[in-house]
């Protein structure tokens, strides 16, 4: 019995199926699902809707940026950046040249300082309030009634 099957020729297409046989594998879930959403994403909708609860108080935020930043940068700049000791988990860059102003949050930062979403979302809203409380000259509990409050 000579009938052996030629090998497959290896050709530039794109492989059908796997060593084992069987399909490639697909997404582990579809977008529309949480499970899909990076951290970032996961991020950056808590920061906007820390935004959102405090624009329905003060809606002058809607002149201002929100941004989400992985970690602060280092400029170098002596008594102008952070030290060893406190890594920011927020800033301000005020109005300059027709720019907005803006309020940053270091993503890193908080997450490496909380452990559920619960607390990293008490977090994100603490830090967004110190930064509009910065921004506008007023105090953390002029702009939300509730800072500080577990």
């Amino acid at each position: 019995m000579d009938n052996r099957v030629p090998p497959r020729a290896a050709g530039p297409g794109p492989r059908r199926r796997d060593r084992h046989g069987r399909g490639m594998r697909g997404p582990i879930a579809p977008p529309q699902v949480p499970l899909a959403a990076s951290r970032a994403d996961v991020f950056a909708d808590l920061v906007q809707d820390s935004v959102e609860r405090l624009e329905r108080r003060w809606p002058q935020l809607a002149e201002i940026d929100f941004m989400v930043l992985e970690v602060p940068r280092l400029d170098g700049r002596p008594g102008d950046g952070w030290s060893d000791e406190a890594v920011p988990l927020g800033g301000i860059i005020p109005v300059r040249d027709g720019r907005r102003a803006r309020v940053v949050v270091y993503r890193r930062p908080v997450e490496i300082r909380t452990k559920g979403r619960d607390e990293r979302a008490a977090l994100v809203h603490e830090v967004v309030v110190e930064q509009v409380a910065e921004l506008l000259g007023l105090t953390p509990e002029t702009v939300d009634p509730r800072y500080g409050e577990d």
